[in-house]
């Protein structure tokens, strides 16, 4: 019974007290989207971490690209035709609103608005050399007809 006791007066003991209300601070939610890729990307300690709001005007497209650390994308408006070339073939993949997915460090992509009005998006890009930019300019690695 006394091993019982102290169990409850340990347990009890160990609960946090109260939760401290915040002061003079707002959260305003930019974007939410469903995960919808497959893949994860690597941090590193000392790294920046860069987040965009990107837009594609109608029948505009990204480049072909990349990210030194990749990038986390949630799509807000529109929709986008996303072409990642993969060895010697093409990936496509269309996102909507509501939805989210990861480019990867390696991947070497081209975003491309077939949609009827803009394109928006919100991009995360961890993995960012300090100071330097969340985006490589690639040439076409020519798997893909865009």
């Amino acid at each position: 019974m006394t091993v019982g006791l102290a169990g409850l007066l340990v347990a009890v003991s160990a609960i946090p007290g109260a939760a401290t209300p915040s002061v003079g601070f707002t959260s305003q939610l930019l974007g939410r989207g469903t995960y919808m890729s497959h893949g994860s990307l690597p941090l590193g300690h000392g790294e920046d971490i860069v987040v965009s709001r990107v837009v594609i005007a109608r029948g505009g497209s990204s480049g072909w690209h990349s990210h030194p650390g990749g990038a986390i994308v949630v799509v807000q408006q529109g929709e986008v035709t996303f072409y990642v070339s993969a060895g010697n073939h093409c990936d496509i993949t269309r996102y909507t609103p509501g939805q989210s997915f990861v480019e990867r460090p390696s991947e070497v992509v081209n975003a491309v608005n077939a949609g009827s009005g803009d394109y928006i998006a919100f991009a995360t890009y961890p993995g960012v050399p300090v100071g330097g930019s969340p985006r490589i300019d690639q040439p076409n690695p020519g798997t893909c007809s865009t």
